[in-house]
């Protein structure tokens, strides 16, 4: 869960050799450009450049604690670290998910620490159900290790893939993994009669600082955005490109993908003109991705609208969608969670509170076509909201 307070991001200390590189880096490919260089570029470098990138370096970011705070720190923390019961109830859905689709395989992608992956092969072991394989696909190999260490217990059944092979088969896994794709920016100056878009990207001023740089575009959001008001938005190639390779390459299973956003309509409703952009450092958020670059995690609500006809339009179907609250409550948490303290029952509320993760957080459900029909996914027994896609 990330915090949405706001932080100045000169308080906390850097490491001051990471970002010098990184921003070396950054200051090549922007002159490299023509002194302009497109978020979605930007935003990959800033996350994944290697050795250098936030997920591609040592720092710590996984956790309940901020940095310093318990002697290792993280920038926020996810559903699995945030409860075992989290991971605990998302396994009766791939327990189901594999039934239903004649599946031995689990696929996660974006594993994290690893937390996720513990919670669903301890659930599926106590049960006595054996799994071909585990597999983790994590451009991050910085967190392969902490993986590694997590999931000792089942390394018989753990493998790991930089990508996706030419064919796969399985459950699909991903828990906060859409919101880390790069996104492009668009703003409009001006109302919607008249106002002109312009994408936006990042170039060097005079001193050399990285600053903000608009350019006329073609591009557009997929609906028109009504007012008279300026407005800044992101669209999601990335994160469309991904699902049009699982349907490529996927044969047949079910996949569940966890994140923060809404539907096409609330993600571009004329209101929310300032988009959704943010940065999460030391369990606070703030909105300026050209500081601290390579330090704190930057990310976007997901369009799961788009998401969804992307996977359409490339031969997945749409299962279910819903909220994480609906989800996890229809799959079984209460039953889990009988007999636990109050520590955890109170972690339990963060999983499903409509003011915490529980309406924040939705879940996307989807499937190759040659994975069975006429059955429902448990997590979308009641509550379906595709119809709102």
């Amino acid at each position: 869960m990330k915090d949405n307070r706001r932080v100045r991001t000169e308080s906390v200390n850097e490491p001051a050799s990471l970002t010098s590189a990184l921003r070396q880096r950054l200051h090549e490919a922007i002159r490299a450009s023509g002194g302009w260089l497109p978020f979605d570029r930007f935003m990959a470098m800033a996350l994944y450049e290697p050795g250098l990138g936030y997920y591609a370096n040592a720092l710590p970011k996984f956790g309940r604690l901020p940095s310093g705070v318990d002697g290792q720190g993280s920038d926020f923390v996810t559903a699995p670290e945030l409860s075992p019961l989290f991971g605990h109830t998302v396994a009766r859905q791939v327990v189901q998910a594999l039934e239903a689709t004649g599946t031995e395989e689990v696929w996660e992608f974006g594993a994290g620490t690893g937390a996720l992956a513990l919670q669903v092969l301890d659930t599926l072991a106590a049960q006595g159900r054996a799994l071909r394989r585990y597999t983790i696909v994590d451009v991050s190999g910085s967190l392969r290790q902490r993986q590694q260490a997590t999931l000792a217990a089942h390394a018989g059944v753990v493998s790991w893939a930089d990508a996706l092979p030419d064919a796969f088969e399985g459950v699909v896994l991903g828990n906060e993994v859409l919101d880390a794709m790069p996104v492009q920016l668009l703003y409009r100056r001006g109302g919607q009669a008249d106002g002109v878009w312009h994408e936006r990207g990042v170039g060097l001023d005079a001193a050399g600082a990285l600053v903000w740089v608009d350019r006329p575009s073609d591009l557009r959001p997929p609906v028109d955005i009504e007012g008279p008001h300026d407005y800044l938005t992101e669209i999601h190639p990335q994160a469309e490109a991904f699902v049009r390779t699982l349907a490529d390459r996927w044969r047949k299973g079910a996949g569940f993908f966890f994140d923060y956003g809404f539907p096409e309509a609330e993600y571009y409703h004329p209101q929310r003109h300032m988009g959704t952009l943010i940065c999460h450092r030391a369990h606070r958020s703030d909105d300026d991705p050209l500081a601290d670059v390579g330090e704190k995690d930057i990310t976007a609500h997901v369009n799961f609208t788009g998401v969804a006809l992307a996977a359409q339009d490339a031969g997945l179907g749409v299962l279910g969608f819903t909220s994480q609250g609906r989800f996890l409550i229809n799959a079984g948490l209460m039953d889990v969670a009988q007999g636990v303290g109050a520590k955890e029952n109170a972690m339990l509320g963060k999983l499903v509170n409509e003011h915490e993760m529980g309406e924040l957080f939705k879940v996307l459900a989807l499937a190759p076509a040659q994975s069975g029909e006429g059955w429902v996914p448990v997590g979308f027994s009641a509550g379906d909201r595709t119809h709102r896609l």
